[in-house]
């Protein structure tokens, strides 16, 4: 959705009269040509790093014999994500700031099929030269409170443009098949509507006590992969991923 459809679908809500004196809302529709070129800057980065994913996995099948890569999905943010968490972050109304502030407007996500192929995955990812590692989260290893897991990078990737190289963040997340179904469902879920405060912590332990089985699930899958493959483990060493920063 462009911002003219935005204006458009909010005027129907009667939702334009606060619009209207929101500061980013301002920004974006009086600068609607330069919000769109942005947008399309980080469409450009989102193909470069999907490809990638893409060439890395053929290589991978062709080496190794497999492929650690079940599926890539990439997201631009929408309209009222950008506009909420430039809200949230205190960023100033100005193009440059939320380029600065705000990581996470193109994202991609890649899913594998175990624990330790995200690690290899990532490694060789952030192997290649043209790619900056900013900021690395590991929630495999630290999970978050909720049970979520899940590897995230902040990474820069430069676009090459008709006159200009321009580099630009992108976050990429590294799952597993069932840490993806697992978060996919509790977005679903903690969003569904409000409840009682009883029932939401119910959910909240039950949301918990799934994301456990599904770490184990993970792993028991993990070591019949490598009973398989004669109790070798696909990675060598540890991987630091912090070597890369």
């Amino acid at each position: 959705m462009n911002i003219r459809e935005f204006i458009e679908e909010k005027k129907k809500k009667k939702e334009y009269e606060q619009l209207n004196t929101d500061k980013y809302i301002q920004l974006f529709e009086k600068n609607d040509k330069e919000l769109e070129t942005l947008m399309t800057y980080y469409e450009c980065a989102l193909m470069e790093i999907e490809t990638k994913f893409k060439v890395m996995n053929a290589q991978f099948e062709l080496t190794r014999e497999y492929s650690p890569i079940e599926t890539i999905k990439s997201r631009l943010k929408t309209i009222d994500s950008l506009v909420a968490k430039s809200h949230l972050y205190n960023v100033k109304p100005s193009f440059e700031d939320i380029e600065d502030k705000i990581e996470d407007v193109a994202g991609i996500r890649v899913i594998c099929s175990f624990p330790e192929d995200i690690y290899i995955v990532a490694d060789c990812f952030l192997q290649q030269d043209d790619i900056t590692l900013i900021d690395c989260k590991d929630y495999i290893k630290n999970p978050k409170a909720n049970g979520y897991r899940s590897l995230h990078l902040i990474v820069s990737v430069p676009i090459f443009l008709e006159h200009e190289k321009r580099d630009m963040k992108v976050e990429v997340q590294l799952r597993t098949i069932s840490m993806d179904f697992w978060a996919s469902l509790e977005h679903k879920l903690k969003y569904k509507k409000e409840l009682p405060a009883d029932i939401n912590d119910r959910i909240v332990e039950d949301l918990l006590q799934c994301a456990t089985a599904s770490a184990e699930l993970d792993m028991r899958m993990q070591n019949i992969r490598r009973q398989i493959t004669g109790g070798v483990s696909h990675i060598d060493d540890e991987v630091d991923l912090q070597q890369w920063m």
